[in-house]
């Protein structure tokens, strides 16, 4: 199966910059795509961006303009660059991953644990 590893979280103040990383692992399956989520406490978990094998780009209304989605294949990874955070941009960030082994049609997905993004005034 895929396992997934964020980093990249932390404080920082309003306008200012974080860039998150998901790095991907697993053997024998193709990501068809990943996509960062977040979640607010006491909020639903909802999706940022995504990004898919062929590095089709879509963004949630939510971020978009202020975040970037890219994805280094060599390195397996997934970088979300935020720009002009504001306070309500607190919440763990989550990388979710879109998969399928070689040999199998079904599909599957996995969760990293998440990264914690805090933004004050």
């Amino acid at each position: 199966q895929v396992q997934l590893v964020e980093s990249g979280g932390g404080s920082v103040q309003a306008g200012g910059s974080l860039r998150l990383s998901c790095a991907a692992s697993g053997s024998a399956l193709r990501i068809n795509a990943i996509g960062w989520y977040r979640q607010a406490p006491g909020k639903q978990r909802e999706l940022v961006a995504s990004i898919s094998n062929e590095g089709t780009t879509h963004y949630a209304d939510s971020m978009k303009g202020r975040v970037t989605i890219s994805r280094d294949n060599a390195k397996n990874t997934v970088y979300l660059q935020m720009n002009s955070l504001k306070p309500e941009d607190t919440a763990v960030y989550y990388c979710n991953a879109d998969w399928k082994f070689y040999s199998d049609p079904t599909p599957w997905t996995s969760w990293g644990l998440g990264t914690q993004v805090t933004v004050s005034s």
